[in-house]
Parts: structure tokens; C-alpha cells; sequence
């Protein structure tokens, strides 16, 4: 069940399997105590008639120990039933030694069913695309707003779906529904004639991914929220990268009076704007921050004010990274025929739980900024500023960040610069760019590596404001906004 957790957690694509294996945490996995003790037992199995008692032994405490257990979507119950089938048909009755060695094989063993699979789930992601396509067609009158890019794309969805509703009826999709089956699954289960305006979020982690989704969702504007090294290792160069979360193949699917919306402020992004204009000579480009701007900007702790054209937008959101999010969509809702002062009023009833921070107040006055969500570099940063709004000891909790490639060492520098001008305490959680945080916050004393989670709880203690942030362990994230909130 682990292991099919891992490669759920995954979403079952190779490269990221494989640089899990990367960091500490994946390399534990392969080696570790508890597998030299079962090559051990292997050994002695051969020759010891009473290492069956040790064996038993061994897996009833196995048994004990908490793991994370995957999702069971009809792929993992498929899965699961290979695997038990095959456990039966190879392992049943057999010797220790046998059932030592199939334990121990077992990463490759679930490996080889989830590989064995890919080319069927293939067949089945392309005739579920080919099929949202075909519908999509029925609905011609439907609007379609794609949405895509490194960071931001869930916060630029949620508020430029919120503001539609105030005037049109609208289909989002779902959290987490941002690849290829999430998105054909909301058009064929979720897509009616009543609908005016789709919202969809597409996400990618190769070349060719987004333009397989916007064949299918047809969309006549295109968002691309900004562009950095996110996931950098999985598309395997800059290039590819560019292609899809850069925007080329979503811009290039638009129809001619299409309208492409662009993050002015990210710099990766900003430099391919003369190349997509190339590219798409029939489409209207609005860049964020140029064609529509966002001026006298203001950051509270729970609202971003700010003026475009001289209407007032005073907007409950987390964090003034929000405010180029907002120009994204007010640059599709003004697309769509909604005037600045519909939008403003639209955006003021935001509610704030649209915003991908989470803040909570404990009684004892402490707050916990949840941003484990995900996480990229200019996320971070972005979240680093919205911890610098509150007053007194600030502390950060996070894992140094994945997928980077070769972008790793320079993000993770730029991050420590940060922390050394916002923190009180930073608490890294992997060994993995910890020198190269502490590296960029000039040594300090402040940045300290733990994984202990007591440990991180004494750490913490008379913190005012705590920033957990990425992919931390549940447990963790449980005692951090348990404990230190009584």
C-alpha cells in the first residue's frame, strides 16, 4: 500500500518516481535498518529452522508502524488487486525465503504493475480526451478561459471564477482536477448547455501536455500566471518547460480574436513575450502589469487594495503576491464583457478561504500561515512577504523544494536571502539545499536543519507567527497547528 501511495502521490509518472529517490528521504527508502534485518533473516532462513518465529516477529512490528496508505480510486483498487493476485499465485505456501525475497522486492514488483499498466491508461487518458473534446463541441456559445503556467494558476482560477458568478453561470474545474483525465472528466461529467463560461485549470508536467488539454477544452482566452524552474527536472530542460507552462502551446490554440493574458511581472515569462506574439499574429495580447495595471497598491494582512483605471478594488486575499492574480482575471472578466466596476464589486465579496494561504489564530494569539498546499520559489518568497506583515517572532517550517533541477541551488539561495530579512527562525525539515539556504541567509544561526517533530515544537515555542510551508509530513503539519495553538 506504500508504495502504490508513492506512485499516486507521484500521479504515476516515471520521472518524478524516480527523483524522489533523489533526496534523503527516497534514499532511506531503499536503504535502511529495518532492510538490512530482512536480508539478515534472508540469509538465516536458509540455514535456521526457527527464523520463521524472528520473521513473524518482525512484520507484526511492521504492522505497527504508521504508513501512508494511497487514495483508492478505481486505478489503485485495479492495483491492488494485481498485486494480491500475484502475492497468492507466487507466494502462497511457499518457503520463508520466497516470501522474504518477494518483501523485499516489492518496490520493483509494484514498479512493474504501474509501468505494466501506463500504455492501457494511456488508451483510456486519450479516448477520455477525444471524448471531452466531442462534447465540448455541443456546447459552441460556452466560453472557455484556459489557465496555465509554473505558479498561481488554482489562486488566478478561483478568483476570476468568483468573479463570473456575478454575472454568468460558471463551470470550474475541480481542485486538483488540473491534468488530462481531471479536466476531460469535468467536461464530460460536469458541462451542460446552462453553463456560459468554463474556468479550467491545466497543469503539466511534460511537452505536449497543455495542448492535448486545450484541443480538448477549446478555449477562446488564454492565462498564463508566470513561469519559473517548478518541476524543471520532470520537463527535463527550459525549453520544454516554456512550451507548456510558458504558454506557446496554449496560446498557440487559440482562434483568431482570441485574447492571451500574461503575467507582466515574471521576468522568465516576460522574455517570451515577443516570441508568442511571433507565434500568434490573430491573438490579443494583454500583459498584466502594462496593459492593465494595478496601482497605489496596499497590503493588509486580509485584504489587497489597489486602483486599476481609477476604480477602487479592495479585495479580502492573503498576501500582495495576490494582486497580479487579480490583474489576470480582471483582464478575462473585462474580455467577457464584465465592466471594471462590476469586477471591483464582484471582488470585494471574495471570500477569503479562495486564497491558497490558510490562516489560523490560536486562542493563545499565536497564528499558523498554512501554505503547504505546494510550493515553488517565487511561492515561497511570495509567502516569506506575507509573513513579514506580523508583528513579533516570526518562524518558518518547511522541506527544501523538489523538481527543480539544475535551478535548485540558485532558488534555494534566493530563498535564504529572504529568511534572513523576514524570520526569526527557520527550520528546514531536509538535508537536501539546507547549506545552500543557510548559504543564502549568510550563515545565520537562525536557519537550523531538524526533523524531530518534538524538536521542532520546542524550536517553535513563543513564535507569534509561524509559516508552515510545502510538503511537510501530516504529522507534523497535526502538532505544529495542534500543539503549538493551546
Amino acid at each position: 500500500m506504500f508504495w502504490l501511495f508513492l506512485w499516486q502521490l507521484k500521479e504515476y509518472r516515471f520521472e518524478r518516481f524516480v527523483d524522489h529517490f533523489r533526496t534523503a528521504k527516497g534514499r532511506r527508502l531503499l536503504f535502511n535498518p529495518l532492510l538490512g534485518v530482512k536480508l539478515v533473516l534472508l540469509g538465516a532462513a536458509l540455514f535456521v529452522p526457527n527464523a520463521v518465529f524472528f520473521a513473524l516477529l518482525l512484520y507484526a512490528v511492521e504492522l505497527l508502524r504508521k504508513s501512508p496508505r494511497p487514495v483508492f480510486t478505481k486505478k489503485i483498487q485495479v492495483l491492488a488487486i494485481l498485486l494480491i493476485v500475484f502475492a497468492f499465485a507466487f507466494g502462497f505456501s511457499q518457503t520463508l525465503v520466497f516470501l522474504l525475497l518477494f518483501d523485499i522486492t516489492t518496490p520493483l514488483v509494484v514498479s512493474g504493475l504501474v509501468l505494466g499498466l501506463q500504455p492501457f491508461t494511456v488508451l483510456v487518458r486519450n479516448r477520455r480526451l477525444a471524448q471531452a473534446k466531442a462534447k465540448r463541441a455541443m456546447f459552441p456559445n460556452v466560453k472557455v478561459v484556459g489557465i496555465t503556467g509554473s505558479y498561481g494558476k488554482t489562486s488566478t482560477k478561483e478568483f476570476l471564477a468568483h468573479i463570473l458568478s456575478a454575472k454568468f453561470r460558471v463551470l470550474k474545474t475541480p481542485e486538483h482536477q488540473n491534468s488530462e483525465f481531471g479536466v476531460a472528466n469535468t467536461i464530460l461529467q460536469k458541462l451542460t448547455a446552462e453553463h456560459q463560461v468554463f474556468v479550467c485549470e491545466m497543469g503539466a508536467y511534460k511537452k505536449g501536455e497543455i495542448k492535448a488539454l486545450a484541443q480538448a477544452a477549446q478555449p477562446h482566452i488564454g492565462i498564463v500566471t508566470g513561469v519559473n524552474e517548478q518541476h524543471l527536472a520532470t520537463f527535463g530542460s527550459m525549453e520544454n518547460l516554456l512550451s507548456a507552462e510558458g504558454g506557446e502551446e496554449l496560446i498557440g490554440s487559440l482562434p483568431k480574436g482570441g485574447a492571451a493574458i500574461l503575467n507582466g511581472a515574471s521576468q522568465k515569462l516576460k522574455a517570451q513575450i515577443s516570441k508568442l506574439k511571433t507565434a500568434a499574429r490573430n491573438v490579443k495580447f494583454i500583459v498584466a502589469g502594462e496593459d492593465v495595471r494595478a496601482e497605489d497598491v496596499r497590503v493588509e494582512k486580509e485584504h489587497i487594495s489597489f486602483t486599476v483605471y481609477g476604480v477602487k478594488f479592495r479585495v479580502p486575499a492573503y498576501g500582495g503576491h495576490n494582486a497580479q492574480n487579480l490583474l489576470g482575471a480582471i483582464g478575462a472578466a473585462r474580455e467577457l464583457g464584465m465592466d471594471l466596476q462590476e469586477i471591483a464589486k464582484a471582488a470585494a465579496s471574495m471570500p477569503l478561504e479562495l486564497s491558497p494561504l490558510k490562516v489560523k489564530k490560536a486562542a493563545s494569539g499565536i497564528t499558523v500561515i498554512d501554505s503547504t498546499y505546494s510550493a515553488n520559489p517565487d511561492g515561497v518568497i511570495a509567502d516569506l512577504d506575507y509573513l513579514g506583515l506580523y508583528e513579533g517572532k516570526k518562524a518558518l517550517v518547511m522541506p527544501s523544494l523538489i523538481e527543480l533541477g539544475p535551478a535548485a541551488k540558485e532558488a534555494h539561495k534566493k530563498i535564504g536571502r529572504k529568511i534572513a530579512q523576514v524570520c526569526d527562525v527557520a527550520i528546514i525539515t531536509t538535508r537536501e539545499h539546507f547549506a545552500d539556504i543557510k548559504e543564502g541567509a549568510g550563515g545565520s544561526e537562525k536557519v537550523v536543519y531538524m526533523e524531530n517533530a518534538q524538536e521542532i515544537l520546542e524550536k517553535v515555542k513563543g513564535a507569534d507567527a509561524i509559516l508552515l510551508e510545502s510538503r511537510l509530513p501530516e504529522t507534523l503539519i497535526k502538532k505544529l497547528q495542534g500543539e503549538t495553538m493551546v
